[in-house]
């Protein structure tokens, strides 16, 4: 497998059209009742790239998807890729407000999204904000095939007929190359502001194709991906992945146990990444029967602080074979370290294993010093994961990537003798809820729009189900401050729900250090004071 994954090409619509070639009649993505071969998903894709030339989209444009998981996510993206297009993911839990922002400052084109999905219109949400550079939105419908997509995709398949169609898209597919710019993921930062990770094809690909080696998938393997396309865990690690090792895809567009379970038995799934809680509801449900999920083999999880006992009962309970756990920003294409098949089950709860190959993993001090084993310090990374650059924003990038390469991450840890990093704090104040990293600034600009709240600090506070949970400190601009749950309300309605606080407590005064910054140590003395 390693020889085969080593000799890949250095394009996602070149590795595409290399399954389609080499295993036409293998089913890539199982979605419900739609079924879609390597051939014909690149049909779908070809015909996709297009109609995206007949519309006026050139490459290098920008292509927006802001959907759950489905099939139509992953062809639009790679009819996107196939003409040279840079694919732009939003969250799917963003509300109106944050999902305009992204596409006005990313300058896209091009949205595909749903019209109704869990009672939410999407591009309904949109309809308040200026969208200067949007020529239009495509809506989809999950589990079907005829829907707005599907006739997009006959337009283009009719425009692709053509001699103008056929050598439109020839010439913009040649365009594509290692170097060229494939997605751009907007990260929430520090400032409050997010900033879009501009990486290429030839740095994913050789990143996830070491995943695949290190994790041991194979052609074989049924992959249900529970994690959101949006993200790099469910995109690169996931539906990418599944195409390097030539295997199948399961998109699974909302998470529930019950359809977990179901979805297990029914197709005999063996390969399921995903964050700590998915593992540990999985355990917990009253309806949890082994036999049920025996075909189940691998894992890789992340994102958060792990039991070892979670770990020991993916093995014993779960009858995994394989759960490695990895470390990975977007900033690096979401993938720096990863365990190894054959780690300890110590090893693989308390770290995040050993730096993937060609890729260098350091210690600094604040004097950018390289600090020895077992001395904390932040993380930084150097290698071909480095992204190219955030989005239109020299100045961040600058600050992020040092003349020398390093990719600074933010992040506090220690490597010990073996090599495997230990991460121990966030420099940033991240929190990681659910699986989803939460920056407090973010959250806090938010919440200083309400009319009753003049300032506001956010930590993370522990919570056995999601690993943290949102506490937030308020200070009221009138003597009376509303209640909390109509905070917290207020915030479903602006925000989304897993950057929404938990908890509300309302204070006179905020910690403060002698540079007026809000003192988050203490707020987390204050935090335990109040729990009792």
């Amino acid at each position: 497998m390693t020889t085969e994954l080593n000799q890949l090409p250095g394009t996602i619509p070149e590795l595409l059209a290399s399954r389609a070639a080499t295993t036409p009649d293998r089913p890539f993505i199982i979605d419900g009742g739609v079924t879609l071969t390597y051939q014909q998903t690149q049909d779908q894709g070809n015909a996709l790239a297009a109609w995206l030339l007949s519309q006026g989209c050139q490459p290098g444009d920008r292509v927006a998807l802001w959907a759950p998981n489905c099939y139509q996510w992953i062809v639009a993206a790679l009819g996107a890729q196939i003409m040279g297009a840079t694919v732009v993911t939003l969250n799917t839990r963003y509300k109106g407000a944050e999902a305009a922002d992204i596409l006005q400052r990313s300058g896209s084109r091009f949205l595909f999204s749903v019209a109704e999905f869990l009672d939410v219109n999407y591009p309904a949400q949109l309809q308040s904000f200026p969208l200067p550079h949007l020529i239009t939105t495509i809506t989809m419908t999950v589990h079907s095939q005829s829907d707005q997509f599907s006739s997009v995709l006959e337009e283009g398949r009719g425009f692709l007929a053509t001699e103008q169609g056929h050598d439109a898209l020839l010439a913009a597919a040649t365009h594509v190359r290692e170097d060229t710019v494939s997605d751009i993921l907007f990260t929430s930062g520090t400032t409050g502001l997010a900033k879009g990770v501009v990486t290429d094809h030839g740095q994913n690909l050789q990143a996830f194709t070491a995943f695949v080696d290190i994790l041991g998938l194979e052609p074989s393997d049924r992959y249900l991906i529970i994690n959101p396309f949006f993200h790099s865990f469910g995109y690169k690690a996931g539906w990418l992945a599944t195409m390097i090792a030539g295997a199948t895809a399961y998109p699974l567009a909302v998470f529930d146990v019950p359809t977990v379970m179901a979805q297990i038995e029914t197709h005999r799934i063996n390969v399921m990444p995903g964050p700590p809680t998915l593992f540990q509801s999985l355990l917990d449900h009253k309806d949890f029967d082994r036999k049920k999920i025996s075909t189940l083999s691998k894992a890789t999880t992340g994102a958060a602080v792990i039991p070892t006992q979670l770990i020991e009962d993916m093995w014993q309970k779960l009858g995994l074979e394989t759960v490695i756990t990895a470390y990975g920003l977007s900033e690096t294409c979401g993938l720096v370290t990863m365990c190894r098949r054959g780690d300890d089950a110590h090893t693989i709860a308390t770290t995040s294993g050993r730096s993937i190959p060609n890729i260098d993993v350091a210690i600094f001090d604040s004097q950018g010093n390289v600090l020895p084993a077992m001395e904390p310090g932040e993380i930084v990374v150097k290698g071909y994961n480095v992204m190219r650059s955030y989005f239109e924003n020299p100045a961040a990038t600058a600050e992020t990537i040092d003349p020398q390469g390093w990719l600074h991450t933010g992040d506090i840890g220690f490597l010990d003798a073996a090599g495997n990093l230990h991460i121990t704090d966030r420099l940033k104040d991240m929190y990681i809820s659910g699986g989803f990293n939460c920056y407090p600034a973010e959250i806090e600009q938010q919440l200083c729009q309400h009319p009753s709240v003049a300032q506001a600090a956010v930590i993370g506070a522990p919570d056995t189900r999601m690993g943290e949970v949102g506490a937030a400190f308020l200070i009221s601009k009138n003597p009376h401050p509303p209640g909390d749950q109509e905070i917290i309300g207020w915030c479903r309605g602006v925000m989304a729900n897993y950057k929404v606080p938990r908890e509300v407590f309302w204070v006179e005064s905020l910690p403060l250090n002698a540079t007026g910054k809000v003192l988050k140590t203490e707020l987390r003395k204050q935090l335990n004071l109040f729990k009792g």
